[in-house]
């Protein structure tokens, strides 16, 4: 098929996944028209190949961990290959719900641009002219320069920055376009929204409780003493030490938007009672998530907002 969304994830993330390709499903008429298709890292041998060696991230040498949280990020760049370079794909992390018919994404005039995102927010968009790569369209046949195998192990050889690839600073600019900040929406969910990105990791709904696995960023260009102190708690205390808890995400709608999709993938069997039990036990998911599913009401039929939403 010509069109696709493609989902990133690793064994970590795999139930965030598998609701996201049901909300994707959920929330669209046009359901002929495109394929889901989840990119998991355990399906790519070159991940593996490079577990516990240094790469290159912001000018800092890290240690490369498939367990991290957010090992998939690499994967954003593989759906042009994946396509065979032709037709259009989207592209998301696993913490991004559909609330809106994503065919209206994939079939938008992209007016000749290669891709379509939106900036980042926050320091990283203002100062490091940082574009979100977490949501993109892409038309795959003038993407036929990312081999991702050959580039992610350039990460290694330190030849190429993290950074600057994820945040698509290594593209030609004029290429990019810019979508609506609806389609990639951080951690907010209005009546406006189309793709809630459940971005603040520490506020991921189906992870509170938990110990936090994901490693911080380790430079920072307004203060650099917060850098120097988060490597000497790394060197000190190991990847994860000293960095707490998940915590319940702010925003009530949003938790119940979660756990009403993980529901209704649980009634359809896309979920089981026995998967939530093995993720909760490898603290993929947060220890009460049965309880929060029964105290979850349904959500609205599909076609209309899932949640009484209002306007920003």
């Amino acid at each position: 098929m010509d069109n696709c969304v493609f989902i990133q994830t690793n064994h970590k993330q795999i139930v965030g996944a598998l609701v996201a390709e049901y909300a994707l499903r959920r929330n669209s008429q046009h359901n002929d028209k495109f394929d889901v298709r989840i990119m998991d890292t355990r399906d790519y041998p070159f991940f593996k190949a490079r577990e516990g060696q240094l790469y290159l991230r912001d000018g800092v040498k890290r240690t490369w961990l498939n367990d991290d949280l957010q090992s998939f990020t690499p994967t954003r760049f593989m759906p042009p290959e994946l396509m065979g370079y032709q037709g259009r794909a989207v592209v998301i992390d696993p913490d991004i719900f559909a609330v809106a018919d994503i065919w209206e994404l994939l079939s938008r005039d992209m007016q000749g641009k290669s891709i379509m995102c939106r900036p980042r927010s926050g320091t990283k968009g203002i100062i490091d002219r940082c574009l979100a790569s977490s949501v993109m369209l892409l038309d795959c046949a003038k993407l036929s320069h990312w081999k991702v195998e050959e580039q992610f192990n350039e990460l290694f050889d330190f030849k190429r920055d993290y950074m600057p690839w994820i945040c698509l600073r290594m593209e030609d600019r004029d290429s990019i376009g810019l979508f609506e900040n609806e389609w990639n929406d951080f951690d907010r969910l209005n009546a406006n929204t189309k793709m809630l990105h459940v971005t603040r990791r520490k506020t991921q709904p189906w992870k509170a409780g938990l110990p936090i696995d994901w490693r911080p960023a380790e430079r920072f260009r307004l203060f650099p003493p917060v850098a120097w102190l988060m490597r000497a708690r790394r060197r000190l205390f190991g990847e994860y030490g000293m960095l707490g808890k998940y915590k319940e995400h702010p925003d009530q709608n949003q938790t119940t938007l979660f756990f009403g999709l993980l529901k209704e993938c649980i009634d359809k069997g896309i979920v089981t009672e026995a998967m939530l039990h093995e993720e909760m036990k490898q603290n993929h998911v947060r220890h009460d998530a049965l309880q929060v599913l029964e105290r979850t009401p349904d959500l609205a039929p599909p076609g209309g907002p899932p949640l009484n939403l209002h306007p920003a």
